[in-house]
């Protein structure tokens, strides 16, 4: 061991970079006091001491998920070859969770859609299905937060720096991202980290963006929510709450915007949801197993067909398909002029009122919901009739929960409709 620790071994390790193929440094120190043995690698777990000045580090923000090898090629995979998705438009059904979801799209601000329901009736499905229909956005190219070149509230620090400068940004068309925040996920790979080897290798504090930037102006889809672990609960609420991710590691902090439609399922039978959490979601969706007979076996005829021959089985329903993201496209485009009486608003608010809804976000989102169905609808002015179908939705998870209550909270809710409205 002292052999391999001496003089001439330790120079061969830090005079020569490490390849790609080099086992991964899982760890670094770095000292305050500048010109001293400050950086210390754990090579193949043996320590080994390297002299680097403070005043050689640099900073940088990359996008190190993307990079490639450059003696390696990635093998370009085209859109038809890749794994199929079922059709939106073929789903039978579920018409209250589709709803929810499609006016999420239309306004992301009105906060994302709590899927609860029995195994089995295609929550994931239909989530994942989504992503056919979802339009295109302006991103700033090579961006790892696809910010937006309008606006410096979505834009990360490297593009608003420019923007601010006046540098002509390259913009590309892309299709709203959704990305999947699997249960076992550490709180490293949703938040970003620090690129370990980059720093040792090229005196580089380079930041590898997480599954929150990958998620920006995006949607971020949990499922089975209700099983996350707390500090990834955490994570997600404080992202939800402010819009902005923030990052403290190894001395340095990073923030990035952090603005995502946040899309959970679960089954309420394998737990409870933190109400802090719970309170985020702007719908709460209620999904039942169909007992119906005839439908049951018009699904099950679907999902025959379809695992038979994906790519025919999307074919027929490519009309429905383009029809319903032309909707959504035109429905955002006219969501600005949409606008809703006063009479309505204080309604709304007064429902909320009677049922004790904590806070204001009850009455926020019922209002951007039902101009989010007006402009769904094609209409520039919201009616009861928008409202009545929302409200439940909007309302259900954040009313107090009486044990000794039997009936639904969304009928609750309904019957309170009717009696202001009336």
């Amino acid at each position: 061991m002292a052999g391999l620790l001496g003089t001439s071994s330790t120079a061969l390790f830090a005079s020569r970079p490490l390849s790609s193929s080099s086992p991964k440094l899982s760890s670094f120190t770095i000292s305050s006091n500048p010109g001293k043995l400050n950086w210390r690698k754990f090579y193949g777990g043996i320590g080994i001491p390297v002299k680097k000045s403070r005043s050689q580090l640099q900073f940088s923000i990359s996008n190190v998920a993307t990079e490639l090898n450059s003696t390696v090629q990635a093998p370009r995979i085209s859109k038809e070859s890749q794994r199929p998705v079922y059709p939106f438009a073929a789903i039978v059904g579920q018409d209250e969770m589709k709803l929810c979801l499609l006016l999420n799209v239309i306004d992301p601000k009105i906060g994302g859609v709590m899927i609860m329901g029995d195994r089995g009736t295609g929550k994931s499905t239909t989530v994942r299905s989504l992503v056919d229909l979802l339009p295109e956005i302006m991103v700033v190219a090579g961006d790892p937060f696809n910010s937006d070149p309008e606006d410096p509230e979505l834009m990360g620090v490297e593009v608003r720096e420019k923007a601010i400068k006046g540098e002509d940004l390259a913009v590309v068309l892309t299709k709203i991202n959704m990305v999947d925040l699997p249960l076992g996920a550490t709180e490293d790979r949703v938040c970003g980290t620090i690129d370990i080897e980059k720093a040792l290798t090229e005196g580089i504090k380079a930041f590898e963006p997480g599954l929150l930037a990958k998620a920006n102006r995006g949607i971020l889809y949990v499922d089975e929510v209700n099983l996350l672990d707390d500090h990834l609960v955490d994570v997600l609420l404080d992202s939800a709450a402010s819009g902005w991710n923030t990052v403290e590691r190894e001395g340095i902090s990073i923030s990035h915007p952090a603005r995502f439609i946040l899309i959970g399922s679960g089954n309420p039978e394998e737990g409870e949801l933190r109400p802090q959490l719970l309170d985020r979601f702007g719908m709460h969706a209620q999904v039942g197993t169909v007992r119906d007979a005839e439908l049951r076996v018009k699904i099950v005829e679907e999902r025959a067909r379809f695992d038979k021959s994906p790519k025919e089985f999307r074919e027929t329903y490519k009309t429905e398909q383009d029809k319903l993201t032309d909707q959504i496209t035109s429905a955002r485009s006219n969501l600005s002029a949409v606008h809703m009486d006063h009479d309505l608003r204080v309604k709304i608010s007064k429902v909320c009122s009677e049922l004790n809804v904590d806070g204001l976000r009850g009455d926020i989102v019922t209002n951007r919901a039902a101009k989010a169905l007006a402009s769904l609808k094609g209409r520039d002015k919201v009616t009861a009739e928008d409202i009545a179908t929302v409200i439940p939705n909007c309302l259900r998870h954040r009313l107090r929960k009486d044990p000794l209550e039997s009936i639904d909270s969304g009928l609750l809710v309904i019957e309170k409709f009717y009696e202001v409205f009336s």
